[in-house]
């Protein structure tokens, strides 16, 4: 299956199998697709749907999809404690920061100890937990909304934040459509595997999941989110030329232009594909809106003019915060904790897959990858 030579050595593990994944694939063309489906074709519907299909392996009908958000409501419901944690930590912390700390407190408070029934939970919990962390992170305590278990998972957060002057429809179109598309993403991406590695040991979901949004939050990873959109205001232009300026004096100054180039892909991302469909659609002309579109034409040429970069095209991370800041989510420092949002749903269910299903149902053995000794000799102390 795979021959291991020197040069497969400290490079990340990357390209090296180590394992299967039940709830996604990536392809050079297509990109992500969810248990088979190319994610473009599940971008519209709602996340419980997508969540549904990541534990299930197959799309929920009607009855198993009123049952299963019924389900998902009936778990929603914060235990007590959590706010007053949330009222202790330091502001100037990153938002990851404080979505690690509520998810351990969720499993401190709460957890059953089984894995299934603890990541439901999670997933079910999740709004009403970032709602809150963006209110006390921001120091809006006073009234919040009661958390409205009636409401969808996105309606919950947005219930939760009640941020005036704002269409909360488009907001909630938004959010439907980023946690859709940020859910899965193969088996080895860097929080992925830190979640199934941590959840091998028989670590808590909770803690497992913890591991997997600190992973997520480094700017090589999710947090490529927000540099991609401070990326875009530091542009400030959708001049063609000017963009073009722009991009050419950030490669000369060897700086990364964000939101291009992916591990995989060799065309353009189809999540980046649907970001751009539907801020043509609530946004065209927003001004941030306006230089992605131009940054989408122009920056691809001027990649490609180094040989060495086999995907030039734009990923996933180029429209979303574009997309955020429209609908009224204006600090680019939460938009990670929507990425780890999503991403709880695809690393939950492939946590279960290898916990309760891998090896006839054994499970995975504990991860312990072999490392090669380098610059060590025997010796003895005198």
């Amino acid at each position: 299956m795979f021959e291991i030579t020197s040069s497969h050595i400290n490079i990340g593990m990357r390209g090296i199998p180590v394992g299967t994944c039940r709830t996604s694939f990536v392809t050079p063309s297509e990109g992500v697709h969810y248990c088979g489906y190319p994610i473009a074709e599940l971008a519209s519907m709602s996340p419980e749907d997508v969540v549904y299909l990541l534990f299930n392996k197959e799309l929920p009908n009607p009855k198993q999809s009123a049952e299963f958000k019924a389900d998902l409501q009936s778990r929603g419901a914060l235990p007590d404690g959590v706010e007053s944690v949330l009222s202790s930590l330091p502001s100037e912390g990153h938002p990851m920061d404080w979505l690690s700390v509520g998810i351990h407190t969720l499993g401190m408070l709460d957890g059953v100890n089984n894995w299934k029934e603890d990541a439901m939970n999670l997933i079910a919990r999740m709004p009403r937990l970032l709602g809150l962390i963006f209110r006390y992170r921001e120091g809006r305590t006073e009234n919040i909304p009661s958390d409205d278990l009636s409401l969808s998972l996105v309606g919950r957060f947005t219930n939760t934040l009640d941020l005036e002057d704002i269409d909360s429809s488009v907001m909630n179109q938004v959010l439907a459509t980023y946690l859709v598309l940020h859910m899965d993403h193969g088996g080895g991406n860097l929080s992925t595997f830190t979640g199934k590695a941590v959840a091998s040991g028989k670590a808590t979901i909770y803690s497992s999941m913890a591991g997997a949004m600190n992973a997520l939050s480094g700017p090589l990873h999710g947090r490529a989110n927000q540099s991609c959109f401070e990326f875009v205001k530091k542009i400030g232009t959708s001049n063609p030329d000017e963009v073009e300026d722009f991009v050419r004096g950030e490669l000369q100054a060897k700086r990364p232009v964000f939101g291009f180039g992916h591990a995989v892909l060799r065309a353009e991302d189809p999540r980046a594909t649907v970001q751009f469909a539907l801020g043509e659609q609530i946004c065209p002309h927003d001004e941030y809106f306006k230089t992605i579109r131009v940054l989408r034409s122009v920056a691809p040429k001027v990649l490609s003019e180094n040989p060495r970069i086999s995907n030039p095209n734009a990923n996933v991370d180029i429209a979303s915060g574009t997309l955020l800041n429209f609908v009224g989510l204006r600090d680019p420092e939460y938009y990670t904790t929507f990425f780890g949002w999503a991403r709880v749903a695809g690393i939950g269910a492939q946590i279960v897959d290898e916990r309760t299903v891998m090896r006839g149902g054994k499970g995975t053995p504990i991860y312990r990858p072999k490392y090669i000794a380098e610059e060590q000799t025997l010796r003895h102390v005198d």
